[in-house]
């Protein structure tokens, strides 16, 4: 077992737990190195790092492969989400790299994550009108991976506590449908205002796992190094149930029937 008990509890009521050794660092610095040559500026020449923010796809390479597939982490998520429940995705998704920079970056907004196309428009890649609904439709966890050791100055996310439990109440109006995160964030964040913020730090091989309904936002990088996550969502082979005849409730599942009930 990954996580303990109360880890597991603290997760059904504030949304987040850091799973610390997810990965090893020998494979964390790997992923970096790759990075690196993707973006191109020199890890030893900071004064190439010109932009606060840098985006990439994760490669399929080895070392990617190598941090999703720990056992460490599918054990976690077993017991967050349940087992035979939840699939990793082919590809880590977008890498965020961010630089120690003066300038205000451009996407540190408070938000949850979408998770699928509009019903008119299935192949879009506008992300702003993709949807999320009460059931988190094809999300079952958002995944902070961390290629590089993070403190609070290094850009590290932000994560309001206890937000997911406001934000499944907030989406129930919804319905199936769910809502654009266009049109969610025209109606704002403000239900989880009150919520305790902690910073998603750790070192290398730490990976955050987040309730899909928890309120997160980047920040400034104020430190020296570059910093470097990928952010996956974690697929559903079952989708989330809130009326099990079993009784067998994941986690996941638990804190939404807490915020409805």
């Amino acid at each position: 077992m990954a996580l303990s008990f109360d880890q597991i509890e603290t997760f059904i009521e504030r949304g987040a737990v850091k799973l610390e050794n997810a990965f090893a660092r020998e494979t964390a610095e790997a992923c970096s190195n790759i990075i690196f040559r993707a973006l191109g500026p020199s890890p030893d020449a900071p004064e190439h790092w010109k932009e606060p923010v840098l985006r990439i796809m994760a490669p399929p390479l080895p070392p990617f492969r190598e941090a999703a597939a720990s056992p460490r982490l599918a054990a976690a998520l077993d017991q967050l989400v349940g087992a035979g429940r939840w699939t990793m995705p082919g590809q880590l998704g977008a890498i965020v790299a961010r630089f120690p920079s003066t300038q205000k970056p451009w996407d540190d907004g408070w938000h949850i994550d979408a998770s699928f196309p509009p019903p008119d428009d299935p192949q879009s890649q506008d992300y702003f009108h993709w949807r999320v609904n009460f059931r988190s439709r094809d999300r079952s966890m958002l995944m902070l991976f961390l290629f590089t050791d993070c403190g609070p100055d290094d850009a590290p996310t932000r994560v309001r506590l206890g937000s997911h439990l406001p934000m499944a109440r907030q989406l129930t109006k919804y319905g199936e449908a769910g809502v654009s995160l266009a049109n969610l964030a025209k109606e704002g964040f403000a239900s989880s205002d009150h919520c305790e913020v902690t910073l998603a730090t750790g070192e290398a091989g730490t990976v955050w796992l987040l309730h899909p309904f928890t309120v997160h936002a980047a920040q400034a990088h104020n430190g020296t190094q570059a910093r470097f996550i990928a952010q996956p969502g974690l697929g559903f082979r079952e989708q989330l149930n809130l009326d099990r005849s079993d009784n067998a409730y994941s986690p996941v599942e638990r804190a939404v029937q807490l915020a409805v009930a």
